[in-house]
């Protein structure tokens, strides 16, 4: 470690005068009823954090300056040795808060657009029958209490119920602060290991369900010529009795360059169901439009979290063991339970911190 670089690096106080000005005009915002602050909001956060490290940096620096100071005046051989770990502490300390200095420069160096955006989630059963649908209940079960828990607004668009009660498919619109950052990371193929309550002989069996969560699109990011469309009405299809429309307002959309399908028959009405796949059809085309900007940069790892990489196994959910493995980032978490019951926010910081990690191995600062 050289302390005089760092000591160099961090002798500017621009960033500091940078929250004191933001702060200034939040509150000229306010005072003058103008509640459009969010970007400033957005600013503040990120100079007040990134402050408050560099603070926290400069006083250790000072104080590792003063402990190596004593110890090399210092004739006591017990106060030599206390100065002695002092310093080990305050290097460690001083590494520590230089990376943490460098990821909240990476998160901002990379922050995604989309990030702030409300999001569809796109559940399917995959491998596995019965069980694969019964799985991709459970992730869908964990997301909505996830959601819940985030007071975020939950919707279910689009659903293909099994006879065993699971999902073939579902589709849900969740609106709300952050949404698609923290649920970018789950893009991808989950897998499960367990035993079905309908296996006699107790044996583990193993089904996937995909998972897509897609940042939700304005019309203005995407633009749909009507005459690219192809719109078909049907009378909605279910169990029976009260489940099934006797009108014909389920809507099935076909857009017709991309071969894209999208339907909804949530609701009784005609209008609402259209309004609702037509969201789903903006995002998915919204969606290959961020993949395709994703690919030119593919230098960025975490740019193609939740696109280009949807179609890799990214976890499996291990029963007998009560075990979780992201194969991404190679964590394992102990409290399966736990996790399906919708306490995820651990498990997502934990990716995302893995993530900013490589990118900066990737750019030496690790």
């Amino acid at each position: 470690m050289d302390i005089n670089l760092l000591k160099k690096q961090f002798t500017d106080d621009s960033i500091q005068e940078k929250v004191l000005e933001l702060e200034k005009e939040m509150n000229q915002k306010i005072s003058s009823g103008d509640r459009n602050i969010g970007n400033i909001s957005s600013e503040l956060s990120y100079y007040s954090e990134l402050a408050l490290k560099i603070s926290n940096i400069k006083k250790d620096i000072l104080d590792y300056e003063n402990t190596k100071e004593m110890l090399q005046s210092e004739q006591d051989s017990d106060l030599r040795e206390m100065a002695s770990e002092e310093l080990k502490r305050l290097e460690e300390e001083i590494n520590q808060l230089e990376k943490d200095i460098k990821k909240i420069k990476i998160s901002r160096k990379y922050v995604d657009e989309d990030d702030n955006r409300s999001a569809i989630v796109e559940i399917r059963a995959g491998a596995g029958g019965d069980e694969a649908a019964l799985f991709a209940a459970d992730l869908f079960r964990m997301y909505k209490n996830y959601s819940t828990s985030n007071n975020w607004n939950f919707d279910i668009i689009d659903s293909h119920i099994t006879e065993s009660g699971g999902y073939k498919e579902v589709i849900a619109h969740i609106s709300g602060k952050d949404v698609f950052k923290n649920l970018k990371y789950e893009s991808g193929v989950h897998r499960v290991q367990r035993i079905p309550s309908t296996e006699s002989s107790g044996r583990i069996h193993t089904s996937t369900a995909s998972v897509a969560i897609l940042p939700e699109a304005n019309e203005v990011d995407v633009v749909i010529d009507p005459s690219e469309l192809r719109i078909d009405v049907m009378r909605a299809s279910g169990a029976g009795g009260q489940c099934v429309n006797r009108t014909d307002s389920a809507v099935r959309i076909t857009h017709i360059p991309t071969g894209i399908v999208v339907s909804c028959q949530e609701t009784k009405h005609q209008q609402q169901n259209k309004e609702k796949a037509m969201a789903i059809l903006r995002s998915r085309l919204y969606d290959i439009k961020k993949q395709e900007e994703a690919e030119k940069r593919s230098d960025l790892r975490l740019s193609q979290i939740g696109t280009s990489m949807r179609a890799e196994k990214i976890r499996t959910y291990n029963f007998p063991q009560n075990r979780i493995t992201d194969h991404r980032v190679k964590i394992s978490w102990h409290n399966l339970e736990s996790i399906l019951n919708g306490n995820i926010q651990e498990m997502i910081n934990d990716i995302r911190e893995e993530f900013q990690n490589e990118i900066l191995a990737q750019e030496g600062g690790i």
